[in-house]
């Protein structure tokens, strides 16, 4: 077995398994702080797998658990409701079970607003370290300002009340709209159907999370960032003060290690005795190209009902969502399809070329609690950043600054309390 070493040791030499957003945003604050750092992912470039198909939401407001109050009620409404935002493959599989009783049982109000706090430290953190990068480095991947979260009926604006109280709370900016506010708000809704009012996120809104990893990936490169593409890591193994990678026959040697490998994690980590409950929810994407601009959304939208957001990704519109659960295969539900396609022709029906869209489906992972993991595994000099979930470019710059800061040994920015390994231990 022949042995790879990283040259050009200044600090530590560090491995990035990953090469999504959340492994980019890692190797860019590794970089910063002046440690060698290469990345190793499986694909032939960045971003080509869960970050592919991100539903270009990039905002606080968005960054809340899919575990809501209420939860087991709308998983068992969904299964016989042809345009639901859950799909359940109720295919006997007792893993699948396990971890479903486990994440309905994290929607209890005292659980979902703990994880909401945590979620949005991160996301806020985020957003001002985005900020920063955006301005130093000139950066534009289409983004656009703006959420509106819409609320088709009366219930739905009754129902928003607690989830108001706990975004004031987080310190989150939103302003609730009735009717006629929502239109003057988004011109393009004004001829839309029934609508009862919405919820406005000013700061920062949606974007284009492909070009951004690719863009930070440039950046990465003019720092020195190695790249090994067409890699796949199969065992993670500790040798003393270093660990080794094994990746197609050969061992890659370095000081620390990162897993952000995504679905892959759980099973990459598992030897080193670290047993997640991390699974993947099967998530889908429709992408159409602008027809008509001057009835095209300017902002990101949230169909609060059907949990589908809608974003104006340059000159096409990416719609996103459904939660299919229990799916391994990459097969297109047409259920999932219908729901995102009805929501876009509800409020949007001029805008795009919907009947001709692109339909991406993939993997999600995400723990049974939402929140992310970051930090050290336990295991020597094995670090984690993984279990983002659907937010997962809302809360990625922070999370990785985060990781960074506790492999240089200084104290994070953020109050790391529930997103760390020590809650599996």
């Amino acid at each position: 077995m022949r042995t790879i070493v990283i040259q050009q040791q200044t600090q530590k030499q560090i491995v990035v398994i990953g090469g999504g957003v959340m492994g980019v945003c890692s190797a860019y604050f590794l970089a910063e702080a002046g440690h060698q750092v290469a990345v190793v992912e499986q694909r032939s470039n960045v971003a080509e797998q869960s970050t592919l198909g991100n539903s270009g939401i990039l905002s606080t407001g968005a960054a809340l658990p899919w575990s809501v109050p209420g939860m087991r009620r709308k998983i068992l409404a969904g299964m016989f409701n042809q345009e639901a935002p859950n799909v359940l493959n109720a295919r006997f599989d007792p893993s699948l079970w396990r971890w479903m009783r486990r994440w309905m049982a994290e929607s209890e109000i005292q659980r979902f607003r703990s994880h909401t706090h945590q979620m949005q430290r991160l996301a806020s953190y985020s957003q001002e370290l985005l900020e920063q990068i955006q301005q130093h480095f000139q950066l534009d991947f289409e983004q656009n300002l703006g959420l509106l979260r819409l609320l088709r009926s009366e219930t739905e604006l009754a129902a928003l009340a607690p989830v108001q109280e706990l975004l004031t709370e987080c310190g989150v900016v939103h302003k609730l709209l009735d009717n006629a506010a929502v239109r003057l708000q988004e011109p393009a809704l004004a001829g839309a159907g029934k609508l009862a009012g919405g919820l406005y996120f000013p700061d920062l809104g949606s974007g284009n999370c492909t070009l951004f990893t690719k863009q930070l990936k440039a950046i990465l490169q003019g720092l020195g960032v190695q790249f090994h593409f067409d890699s796949l890591v199969t065992a993670i193994v500790p040798q003393g003060d270093q660990v080794g990678l094994h990746i197609d026959g050969n061992v890659l040697m370095a000081d620390a290690v990162v897993c952000a490998a995504g679905s892959a994690s759980a099973q990459l980590l598992r030897p080193l005795g670290l047993r997640l409950p991390l699974h993947a929810i099967k998530t889908y994407t429709a992408t159409a190209a602008v027809k008509n601009y001057e009835v095209a959304p300017q902002m990101a939208v949230l169909d609060d009902t059907y949990q589908v957001t809608m974003a104006r990704i340059g000159a096409r519109m990416r719609l996103a969502g459904i939660a299919e659960f229990g799916a391994q295969d990459m097969s297109f539900d047409d259920k999932a399809l219908r729901t995102l396609l009805k929501v876009a022709h509800d409020w949007f029906p001029d805008a795009a070329n919907f009947n001709s869209a692109s339909f991406w489906c993939g993997h999600t992972p995400m723990l049974a609690d939402e929140v992310p993991l970051i930090g050290h595994t336990g295991a020597s000099n094995v670090f984690v950043n993984i279990g983002h979930g659907g937010s997962g470019w809302s809360m990625a710059l922070g999370a990785a600054k985060v990781l960074a800061d506790q492999i240089c040994g200084r104290v994070p920015e953020v109050d790391l309390d529930g997103l760390t390994v020590a809650r599996y231990r």
